[in-house]
């Protein structure tokens, strides 16, 4: 494997620094932080500190770090996804108000699912989950349903780089993520059972914009002993038509504004 370039300039750490974080985790210890950044030690150890000052990085009293409020604060004002959130929030409440499970909304963001909206549900499975989080795509609810509606080639070059197992029941064969996707397209709905975490199934449906295209997935996450499509698909399909009808009406946000390789399959 070729040696990952160390960034030059000090932006260039800094934002490697920052995109240490992008593949979802929610703390990095310091030397996790920089081997993914290509930073020696102790360049990591000052900018850290930096960043941490500043409200962009947290330290966690293990001697982690996670991502700041300050900012998600900034990343949150990002007119696609605020005005994406604020269109959501009232079905999301529904949803929750029918289910009391706990109930996600999600977009594409690279190879990756991006959590920008969720709502806890006190009395679901507990879920690690984090607005701003990112989460591999073929294994959860949402992720299925963005994959399935995405570009061919897009859909291609995501199953040929691999699906990495994350729980027992995790989808690694590519053939039967394929034909998993398919049904997906078919049903309009996608379920996961265990793949991500033990003990939480998810079912997502697929939020579409005025011109048909899917552009976010909607979700609620269970216990796997209580997920019955019967008492979760009802609900979720409802919200997430209603949700596509005010998307359409109102939003003006597109989908390559979170990932652009959707549309050119780079």
């Amino acid at each position: 494997m070729a040696e990952r370039a160390r960034p030059v300039s000090v932006a260039g750490k800094v934002m490697a620094i920052l995109n240490a974080f992008a593949q979802g985790d929610v703390r990095l210890n310091l030397s996790e932080v920089c081997r993914r950044a290509g930073l020696p030690l102790a360049t990591g150890h000052r900018l850290v500190g930096e960043l941490v000052g500043g409200g962009f990085l947290e330290r966690v009293p293990d001697g982690t770090y996670r991502i700041g409020t300050r900012l998600w604060r900034i990343g949150s004002q990002a007119p696609a996804v605020t005005g994406l959130r604020e269109l959501a929030l009232p079905h999301m409440e529904d949803l929750y108000e029918a289910t009391h499970d706990n109930v996600q909304l999600a977009v594409l963001r690279e190879d990756r699912v991006l959590v920008v909206e969720r709502l806890r549900g006190t009395r679901s499975v507990p879920v690690v989950t984090q607005v701003g989080a990112t989460l591999p795509l073929h294994t959860t609810g949402v992720g299925k349903v963005l994959l399935a509606f995405a570009p061919p080639e897009y859909r291609d070059r995501v199953l040929a780089a691999g699906l990495v197992r994350h729980a027992a029941r995790t989808i690694t064969d590519t053939g039967e993520m394929r034909r998993c996707l398919e049904q997906v397209r078919r049903s309009g709905y996608a379920l996961t059972r265990d793949e991500m975490t033990l003990g939480a199934s998810s079912v997502g449906a697929p939020v579409r914009d005025g011109t048909g295209e899917v552009v976010a997935a909607l979700s609620l996450v269970a216990r796997t002993r209580s997920a019955d499509l019967r008492r979760l698909l009802p609900p979720l399909t409802t919200a997430a038509r209603a949700l596509s009808r005010d998307v359409a009406q109102h939003w003006r946000g597109h989908p390559e504004t979170f990932s652009t390789e959707r549309k050119t399959g780079a």
